[in-house]
């Protein structure tokens, strides 16, 4: 895919550039709240995953987590003239996470949003959210149900049933953002890729945690200072693995929030923001004063 053909939003700002990564079925709107306030510190560019928001997916493409991942270092070199802080929620921290393994030298920093990790057994999961992920993944099935629930629902209730899911309290999303959502839900349902890159991306996000051996090897051998913001109730990826995280990387700093789910950055953008950015100052404190040690 040519880079020209990959939808993002330039929200502005100088310095360190920042690059927010949706999470699966997401888009640049899962950022609105947070994107003009993260400026006070960067540049800050968010951007569709191929096959979601308004990036399409062409003949022969596909939207696994590892072609997002290549998609990712493909919009660096084009756009970017320095290592990026990577933004990233849900299965975009799981790309993130790939690609400071995988290109290092493009990454600067990482912001894992409640990322998709595996969960550790004895760990309490949504029984909602299983069902869910054990339908995706069943060949066919999962591309019918997600038609079947599209068509029945329609593009408005679809996204606030979503919106439901993955906030503690759906009520603290301006209704602004929310209907930026359920204009982009209402678009995408005349994008012929959109079913197919979903039930890829799920798909290719499962089949990773699964291989839950693998994943916390790649985890370990990152070497960027990462925060992990988590929402104490999530119901797609529960506390305890992000605690699992957080205690096999104890250099990385973990900070929960109490009263948020899967999206803090939509329920309580301010807190968010102030989180992210003491964390930054703080990190670039530590840089220059290795650079001058």
């Amino acid at each position: 895919m040519d880079e020209e053909n990959v939808n993002h939003r330039d929200f502005g700002g100088s310095g360190d550039p920042m690059l927010l990564v949706h999470g699966l079925g997401g888009s640049i709107e899962n950022w609105l709240p947070v994107a003009p306030l993260l400026t006070r510190v960067g540049r800050v560019v968010a951007i569709d995953l191929r096959g979601h928001g308004r990036t399409p997916m062409g003949d022969g493409e596909t939207a696994d987590v590892y072609s997002n991942r290549a998609l990712i270092e493909r919009f660096i070199d084009a756009h970017f003239d320095e290592p990026v802080t990577l933004v990233g929620n849900s299965m975009g921290g799981m790309i993130s996470l790939l690609h400071a393994a995988e290109r290092p030298d493009q990454v600067a920093r990482l912001v894992l949003v409640d990322p998709s990790v595996p969960t550790p057994d004895g760990v309490p999961r949504d029984p909602v959210v299983d069902a869910l992920f054990s339908t995706y993944v069943i060949p066919g099935t999962g591309e019918e149900f997600i038609r079947q629930a599209t068509a029945t629902y329609g593009p408005e209730a679809m996204t606030r049933r979503t919106i439901r899911l993955c906030c503690r309290d759906a009520g603290r999303v301006g209704e602004d953002v929310v209907q930026a959502h359920i204009d982009l839900a209402g678009e995408r349902t005349s994008m012929p890729w959109a079913v197919d890159a979903f039930i890829q991306a799920a798909r290719s996000l499962v089949d990773l945690k699964l291989r839950s051996g693998e994943y916390y090897d790649l985890i370990k051998s990152i070497r960027q200072p990462a925060l992990i913001v988590q929402g104490a109730h999530d119901r797609l990826v529960p506390l305890g693995a992000a605690m699992a995280v957080a205690d096999l990387r104890p250099d990385w700093q973990i900070v929960t929030f109490d009263d948020a789910g899967h999206m803090p950055q939509l329920e309580m953008p301010e807190g968010f923001v102030d989180v992210v950015l003491l964390w930054l100052a703080h990190q670039k404190r530590l840089e220059e004063v290795g650079r001058s040690a």
